[in-house]
């Protein structure tokens, strides 16, 4: 590629300006736009993500300058002044600092005759005197930091030995101006042997560019930081608000207290295997004053804090209307209702059972839920879903009622959608039911949910979820 510094060759022809003055306008006044959409930015320095926004504005920014310079390069093509060769008067040194020109330099080694030739504007960029002479390639590395000498030596052995083109930085240390980074392209140019005859670079000033990099990262760093923290926090309390308001897990509860055909109950929550926020799955037993138990399990949709707040809410509502006396049914038209109400909106499903124990019968309904699981005899089903749609679905919506009378030894499983990782609907159901024999051999409701966690709870899980086993006592 031919020499752009060679003075023996004839210079080129400036293109038309015209069109490139378009684009210096179009660069400019985007220039603008940046500014004043950085300027309108709120400057506050304690909010990470406003720390970041405004590091990119001023990255942008520095970007949109240096395309402004080199449309002006391109522009203008100007004859670059070069700084002296050994012996040489001293040259005007180059254009004024700050201008367009003003951190671009280059620079031509000649290996036939070894003349060096620079720019007078190299030699801002690399700190040295312009009356000083400039420096061979085997002198350059005395500017760089130790650590970056390699790079520069291995770049410039490319280029002369294999004729590959230079494109990397290093670092200069310029008297009483502390580190710059320069960034070189260059390539070498070959004579009529093959052979390469001289080398050729352009170095820029690139320092202000890469600490306006370096802030863009170290601020996204550490929004990502308070990102999480504040996730890790959420996800804290959002887990301490659960189990606050869950009934305790461990062991098996009878209820009611004080009847012949009472109910063992056992039930936990399995958590996500990952850092997903926790979901808004619940489950319940509720011993009522007319001597039935209410069971309920029922999963809000979203994640985090705000699940965790509405499924508080959730099964507050639960125990508050089942305390009227309200049957199955009409307590899910009543969540239904709150649900309509919420200023979040939101979606729910749920199953609710109201069992009296001197009949051992069961009244529930269900709101777009998996329907319970009967277990007897070593078999189990499905039990036959009434009507219901999602809570919060429809406006002024009504369920159905189902009714069933149970037996002594049998099984009831409730249950949230995830509790079999991977499955859903018919298939998650078929595989609870698949469990049937090692109920049977149960001696009671604890015993049945740690078979169940055994069977699904081990593995990895995106989602959390709720089981709940009632046994009906002889």
């Amino acid at each position: 590629m031919p020499s752009h510094l060679s003075a023996d060759r004839p210079a080129a022809q400036p293109q038309a300006s015209g069109p490139v003055d378009a684009l210096i306008t179009q660069a400019r006044r985007l220039k603008g736009e940046v500014d004043a959409v950085r300027r309108g930015t709120p400057a506050d320095g304690t909010d990470p993500r406003e720390r970041w926004r405004r590091a990119l504005y001023d990255f942008a920014l520095h970007q949109l300058d240096d395309v402004d310079r080199h449309l002006a390069q391109l522009r203008d093509d100007p004859q670059t002044a070069s700084g002296p060769s050994a012996g040489d008067p001293v040259t005007q040194p180059g254009p004024r600092r700050g201008s367009l020109l003003s951190r671009v330099g280059s620079a031509e080694w000649n290996l036939l005759t070894d003349e060096v030739t620079w720019s007078g504007e190299l030699y801002r960029i690399l700190g040295r005197d312009p009356a000083a002479p400039p420096l061979t390639l085997d002198e350059l590395p005395s500017l760089v930091l130790d650590e970056d000498r390699p790079r520069l030596t291995s770049m410039v052995t490319g280029c002369l030995v294999d004729a590959r083109p230079i494109d990397g930085e290093f670092r200069v240390v310029r008297p009483g101006d502390g580190v710059r980074t320069v960034h070189m392209v260059g390539e070498p140019v070959l004579g009529a042997d093959g052979s390469t005859a001289s080398m050729w670079a352009v170095l820029r000033d690139v320092s202000e560019l890469r600490r306006c990099r370096r802030t863009v990262s170290e601020t996204r760093d550490s929004l990502r930081r308070e990102r999480h923290a504040a996730a890790r926090t959420e996800h804290r309390l959002a887990v301490e608000l659960q189990e606050a308001v869950l009934p305790p897990a461990h062991g098996s509860l009878r209820l009611p207290h004080d009847a012949s055909h009472t109910l063992d109950l056992a039930a936990t929550h399995l958590p996500p295997s990952t850092q997903t926020p926790v979901g808004g799955d619940w489950y319940d037993a509720l011993g009522l004053s007319d001597g039935t138990t209410l069971l309920s399990v029922g999963d809000l949709t979203g994640r985090g804090i705000g699940a965790a707040s509405g499924m508080a809410m959730m099964l507050g509502a639960v125990r508050g209307i089942a305390m009227t006396g309200a049957d199955p049914g009409p307590l899910l038209a009543c969540l239904n209702r709150l649900l309509d109400t919420t200023a979040q909106p939101a979606l729910g499903s749920a199953v609710c059972l109201r069992y009296r124990p001197e009949t051992r019968s069961l009244v529930w309904a269900q709101a777009g839920h998996p329907a319970p699981l009967l277990f007897r005899g070593g078999t189990g089903r499905a039990l036959d879903a009434p009507r219901g749609v999602l809570l919060g679905a429809v406006s002024g919506a009504s369920y159905g009622q189902a009714e069933e009378t149970l037996e002594a030894g049998d099984l009831l499983l409730l249950y949230t959608d995830g509790l079999v990782p991977g499955h859903a609907g018919n298939t998650a159901a078929h595989r609870l039911l698949a469990l049937a024999p090692r109920f049977a051999g149960a001696r009671t409701a604890q015993d049945c949910v740690r078979a169940v966690v055994r069977e699904f709870g081990e593995g990895e899980r995106e989602d959390d979820a709720c089981v709940l086993v009632a046994r009906i006592a002889g």
